[in-house]
């Protein structure tokens, strides 16, 4: 009998620190990632780049929470110069709209002064825990614009933990690091513990409003006996 997964056992396997992907946008299957390291981006190290922090004070970018999700995924399953492949397929789609419908998938969009979609990412939010699928960016800094209004939003809802899946180039400008997968347990199994509430911002936040909660309310830096996480 084949094994069909539902929106249902994506939780638990979400909860359990595993998640899906697919080999290419074509294929029909989906296969468990169990990463032996975990790249997070630490919530009381998350950097901003100061040019960075300027076009977010500008609001250049209009951003909105959870407005348009099937936009979003579709922009990010879409392949570019700089994204040869994808590992989106229609059967992640299916899922994670659904996911979106029960409430369990948020996005992040950022539009041009012309209400045009031109940014933004998604994830999924479990307990205290936002766990980001994909990100996209048609216009320069949009995508690191809805990375700053994530981070300012799971600060301001409660959030313990953000998940980057993997570190990669872009992201270790915001401080993502590696932890090794008994250590991600931990994290994750504290996170699960409390609720945070994606929604406690409005829909649309100023990006000076996202700054000032991030200057109130980042925790201090956490320490282990391996150093800062």
């Amino acid at each position: 009998m084949e094994f069909k997964i539902t929106p249902q056992i994506l939780l638990k396997a979400y909860a359990c620190g595993i998640f899906p992907m697919a080999e290419t946008a074509d294929s029909p299957d989906l296969f468990w990632i169990d990463p032996e390291r975990r790249g997070i981006l630490p919530l009381d190290s998350f950097h901003i780049p100061k040019r960075l922090a300027r076009t977010v004070r500008s609001d250049k970018f209009v951003v909105r929470a959870s407005r348009d999700f099937k936009a979003v995924i579709s922009h990010c399953a879409t392949t570019t110069s700089e994204r040869k492949e994808t590992w989106i397929n229609a059967e992640i789609r299916k899922l994670y709209t659904a996911l979106f419908a029960m409430g369990y998938c948020h996005t992040i969009e950022v539009y041009n002064a012309s209400d045009e979609l031109v940014g933004g990412l998604y994830g999924v939010s479990l307990g205290g825990a936002f766990f980001g699928e994909s990100m996209f960016s048609l216009e320069r800094d949009a995508s690191k614009v809805a990375l700053v209004h994530l981070y300012g939003r799971l600060l301001y809802g409660g959030y313990r933990l953000l998940d980057a899946q993997f570190v990669t180039e872009h992201l270790e400008q915001f401080g993502a690091t590696e932890v090794p997968k008994e250590q991600y347990g931990k994290l994750l199994e504290n996170a699960l513990m409390v609720h945070g509430d994606f929604h406690a911002l409005p829909q649309e936040s100023s990006g000076k409003l996202v700054l000032q909660i991030i200057e109130d309310m980042r925790p201090a830096p956490t320490k282990t006996k391996n150093g800062l996480i």
